[in-house]
């Protein structure tokens, strides 16, 4: 699923303004939430529009709510453009608040803060003789893999007859943690939790590549009978992570202010850095919007209100000044962090750590 909306964050991000006539629906919508949103919204938006956005509204919608007869339950976001012959359905793995957007390229901000927020990861439960690799994402268990093996009890017994069956007892815990590590081999996430009892969890690890060591977020101990708990804990955990870095970003762009290294701040710095390319990271405030326009022709965006470029005199369209450096950033392969913290207010609702100056 995670892959899945990375693909189309990228998709939507490459489509550039082309026409100030071109509008593109951008729905996310949970059904469980407010059925009658969709109509309000409709109703809403076509007692406003005219001639050919009004024409390309209505048979754009037509096909969201044809596709929606599907979807009549859970979240989904759906992007649609009769003029431009596009339309791209996925559906959310989490509820969302219902939007419905009419600007001129699709809005994604929704799903890039859903994968910011989300994060996906691997979960490991071993002990000597049972393993269980869960692949998690947006809270929830996508897969799980089982391996046990039998292993024979420990020997009682004193002297030579102990130590060889202790010798064969060990080689087999080893062989089937081997086992393991080939299994998590195979569907790995970016981040990775390791939990079990005793130590047979840190000789798993030791046995571990150093690639996917260098994955292991956390070691959590706890009994295998454990594993609703364990999940839970280990959600918590990843939500927790989040947080502090978030808070870290903001952090570490307040040092590079500070010695004037690598970052930038506010919106026409941030902005113009983003456009170049320059962006590694961007920190944009949560749940803000800030009122600008675009110039299809010029590919300028600026802050306030207009009707037509000011340097090529075509017409222009209102936009999200934001969600404009969103689009840019993902263009860009740039990292993005969201963030609550106020001190980013203070510093123009956005920043940015730069790959370069």
């Amino acid at each position: 699923m995670s892959s899945d909306i990375n693909r189309v964050i990228r998709a939507l991000s490459e489509i550039y303004d082309k026409d100030s006539n071109d509008t593109y629906i951008s729905l996310y919508f949970s059904a469980e939430l407010d059925s009658k949103f969709i109509k309000k919204r409709k109703k809403s938006i076509e007692s406003i529009l005219k001639g050919e956005l009004l024409d390309n509204f209505k048979k754009s919608m037509f096909k969201v709510e044809k596709a929606l007869v599907h979807y009549n339950k859970g979240s989904v976001a759906i992007f649609s453009s009769n003029k431009n012959n596009f339309f791209e359905i996925i559906k959310l793995p989490i509820k969302i608040e219902s939007t419905l957007i009419v600007v001129s390229s699709p809005y994604i901000r929704p799903l890039v803060r859903i994968m910011d927020e989300w994060e996906s990861f691997t979960l490991v439960l071993v002990s000597s003789n049972y393993a269980k690799i869960y692949s998690i994402s947006f809270g929830e268990i996508k897969s799980s893999k089982s391996l046990s093996k039998d292993i024979i009890n420990k020997h009682k017994k004193g002297g030579c007859s102990q130590a060889r069956f202790n010798r064969l007892r060990r080689g087999a815990i080893q062989q089937f943690l081997k086992e393991v590590v080939e299994e998590l081999q195979k569907k790995v996430d970016k981040q990775i939790i390791i939990a079990g009892p005793g130590n047979t969890k840190n000789h798993f690890i030791d046995m571990l590549p150093r690639d996917l060591k260098d994955k292991i977020i956390d070691v959590i101990d706890i009994s295998v009978e454990d594993e609703n708990r364990l999940i839970k804990e280990s959600i918590h955990l990843i939500a927790e992570k989040e947080y502090r870095q978030s808070n870290e970003a903001v952090f570490h762009l307040k040092q590079e202010i500070l010695r004037d290294g690598l970052a930038v701040y506010g919106l026409e710095d941030t902005l113009q850095a983003v456009k170049n390319g320059q962006v590694e990271l961007l920190i944009i405030e949560k749940d803000i919007k800030i009122k600008g326009w675009i110039c299809e022709h010029c590919q300028i965006v600026k802050k306030g209100y207009k009707n037509h470029c000011p340097y090529c005199k075509n017409k222009v369209s209102q936009v999200d000044i934001l969600e404009e450096i969103l689009e840019f950033a993902e263009r860009t392969d740039a990292e993005i962090e969201f963030s609550n913290d106020p001190e980013l207010k203070n510093l123009g609702h956005v920043g940015a750590i730069l790959r370069y100056k």
